[in-house]
Formats: structure tokens, C-alpha cells, sequence
């Protein structure tokens, strides 16, 4: 994809601020994926990771939730459209409330189009290695990632 680079003033910063765009026409071209599924509590992580999603090629469309239970209300509505289901869901592990353990739990209970459409992907700060081994045993999880998403890591995603 062809990046397009546009130079944008800031009142609060001299001189100007690069920002990277793609057109509608690139991303629809170039996405790997038509949708992916963005599932985090923190609102910066949210924002940098759907860019990297976007702007790398990887995925036409991203769903962000930041609750679980968001999540998993979206799937629940639409687990027999194949058009609306995330080809990828990246999940967060540690949040407040229902975590992303207890989201891999309440998967199980998916049509099993939405289980057989739908690649879980770790994605978390977290190096406790009980975390890793208990998300990688997962009959649901494709891939643990280490925060901050980057090019190589969606590189690295094959579905």
C-alpha cells in the first residue's frame, strides 16, 4: 500500500505533525483480513493498535470494544453473519472486570460459525509464563503476542 503522508498544524506544537493516511481505495486493495475484532480496556493501546491494524494493510475493518462483555455481546449478534464476525480477535488478558480468561471461556458457548470464523490472538503485556502457557493450551487461541502490536507481528499472523 501506498502511504500518503500529510502535514497537519498543531496549535500546541511548532511547526507541523506528520500523519499518515491510507485512501479507502488502498485499504480495501491491500487488507488481508476483511474484519478484525480489538478487545482492550485501554484507551491508548486501543488507539495505537487499530492504526497498526489499518494502516499496515492488515484488516479492512476494526471492531474495538473495551469490555469482554462488550465483546462478547457483539458476537453473540451477529455469530451466524459470516460478514460482521472478525476473521482475527485480538484480546487483551488483564482487564477489570471480566478478563480475557473469562472471555475464552464464555467463546465456547459461540455458534460454531463464530468459533470456526473467528482466530483468537493473545495480545498482552503480561510475561508471567503461567499467563502465556494457560492462553497458548487454549483450544481458541492461534497466537500469544507481547504488547505493543507491531508490522512484524501481523506479519507473522497466518490464518
Amino acid at each position: 500500500a501506498q502511504l500518503v503522508e500529510q502535514r497537519t498544524e498543531n496549535p500546541c506544537v511548532t511547526g507541523s505533525i506528520p500523519v499518515i493516511t491510507t485512501t479507502e481505495e488502498e485499504m480495501t486493495t491491500t487488507s488481508r483480513y476483511h474484519n478484525v475484532l480489538l478487545i482492550d480496556d485501554n484507551e491508548i493501546d486501543n488507539f495505537i493498535n487499530e492504526r497498526m491494524i489499518s494502516t499496515s494493510g492488515f484488516s479492512k475493518q476494526v471492531i474495538v470494544k473495551n469490555s469482554c462483555d462488550a465483546a462478547l455481546d457483539y458476537l453473540r449478534e451477529n455469530q451466524d453473519n459470516l460478514d460482521k464476525l472478525p476473521d482475527v480477535i485480538f484480546l487483551d488478558l488483564n482487564m477489570p472486570g471480566k478478563d480475557g480468561f473469562a472471555f475464552l471461556n464464555d467463546f465456547e458457548s459461540l455458534s460454531a460459525t463464530a468459533k470456526g470464523k473467528c482466530k483468537v490472538v493473545v495480545l498482552s503485556s503480561s510475561i508471567s509464563p503461567d499467563d502465556i502457557n494457560k492462553a497458548s493450551t487454549n483450544p481458541y487461541v492461534f497466537k500469544y503476542v507481547n504488547k505493543p502490536l507491531s508490522e512484524k507481528y501481523l506479519e507473522a499472523i497466518d490464518i
